[in-house]
């Protein structure tokens, strides 16, 4: 007969519960429990009581259950045989789990049929050790974590396979954005397990969805996967090209409007306006023609050359007007309601007496209606010469 003296635990924190090898104790015989731990007496096959952390003395009149079963005779030490079980109350945490076959679900977008897994971890505590031990450990001599694990496989596989299948269908879930929906998974499943640990005494603290398993590598899924990404690189394709299209036709009109400004820097800063630069540029074609000593493309050329010679200068206006009385009559002098006003900001055509540019917004001056004093020519807009005559105007 073995006679022990101390029992104590003396396995590793990964164990949730472990018997103690020797069952013959003295009536003297110390039990020492850890903080984190509760120890359960046996005796014949029967749980009778429950010691919590500290040192035991383990005598009839410390086992109020025991001393039914046992008449020990006064003054004597008589040995009994009982049986210790320890029970770990830390809680187990990065407990692993994983689908033990794939999940078969009806992929919401392109209806195919497709094959995942799953796999997490999850945290245990012993909550009652009188139910675990009854209901769950039975004559084991220990239980570990992943014997535990085992013995609830059926809740876990059964659970999560069907929340998951559920899910993914009634929310059409798309299996590229599954990994979006991990935390959902995890506190779904979380809720359903709960309840089955909960009846064996083991406390389901935490429960975590890590992992979905996709089918990489099957030819349906790789279709599927291939047929996925092709739609929506066409759809970014499309925006891209719209994208680019409305850029380019705004550096086009930024470029036009930088141009426009620019020219009328230009000629504010040399001092002639929009409708004096279009005579320049007519002049300057009149006098590159070759064609000029024709007696039609004569009259047609000083004609035009006589409407900008107030732009030209004073000396050369008067020698085109006499060249034009030689050859003919002089055309009509326009009427102040037949000119034609430019914007010199924009060159944009004006309406007649305008104050504002309808295109730009810049102020015009408004046309003077003096006369030349020299050939009584209306004057439409301010000039240093008169278009007419040449004759220097004052300023």
């Amino acid at each position: 007969m073995q006679i022990a003296n101390i029992i104590k635990y003396e396995g590793d924190n990964s164990t949730f519960v472990w018997k103690h090898p020797c069952e013959d104790f003295n009536t003297s015989t110390q039990l020492i429990v850890h903080e984190s731990q509760e120890a359960l007496f046996y005796m014949n096959g029967q749980a009778l009581d429950l010691f919590g952390p500290g040192r035991h003395t383990l005598e009839t009149q410390n086992i109020p259950l025991l001393s039914r079963f046992l008449n020990i005779p006064t003054g004597g030490n008589t040995p009994f045989h009982c049986e210790v079980y320890f029970i770990n109350k830390t809680e187990q945490m990065a407990i692993r789990w994983g689908t033990d076959s794939k999940v078969q679900y009806i992929e919401p977008t392109y209806k195919f049929p497709l094959a995942i897994g799953a796999n997490g971890e999850m945290t245990l505590a012993v909550k009652d050790s009188r139910d675990l031990l009854i209901n769950l450990v039975g004559t084991e001599t220990m239980l570990d974590r992943q014997h535990l694990v085992n013995y609830f496989r059926a809740f876990l596989m059964t659970r999560v396979k069907t929340y998951l299948a559920q899910s993914m269908r009634n929310e059409s879930i798309n299996i590229f954005e599954i990994d979006e929906r991990l935390e959902e998974f995890s506190k779904g499943i979380y809720e359903k397990l709960k309840p089955d640990f909960s009846e064996y005494g083991v406390d389901l603290r935490k429960f975590f969805v890590t992992g979905i398993v996709k089918p990489d590598g099957s030819e349906q899924y790789e279709k599927f996967k291939e047929l996925h990404f092709r739609q929506y690189a066409d759809i970014a394709e499309a925006k891209l090209k719209q994208q680019v299209g409305i850029i380019e036709q705004q550096t086009a009109a930024q470029r036009m409007v930088i141009q426009s400004q620019a020219m009328a820097t230009k000629r504010q800063q040399e001092g002639y306006t929009y409708q004096q630069e279009r005579g320049f540029d007519v002049a300057e074609q009149v006098a590159q023609n070759e064609a000029v000593g024709q007696f039609t493309n004569l009259g047609v050329g000083l004609g035009t050359m006589a409407g900008v010679g107030g732009a030209v200068g004073g000396v050369v206006g008067t020698a085109i007007n006499g060249a034009v009385a030689g050859i003919g009559s002089q055309p009509p002098t326009p009427s102040i309601t037949s000119v034609k006003c430019f914007c010199d900001n924009c060159g944009t055509e004006l309406e007649v007496g305008a104050l504002f540019c309808d295109k730009c917004g810049a102020k015009q001056e408004a046309p003077p209606l003096n006369k030349c004093p020299q050939c009584s020519f209306d004057f439409t807009r301010p000039g240093k010469f008169c278009p007419k005559c040449g004759f220097k105007r004052e300023v």
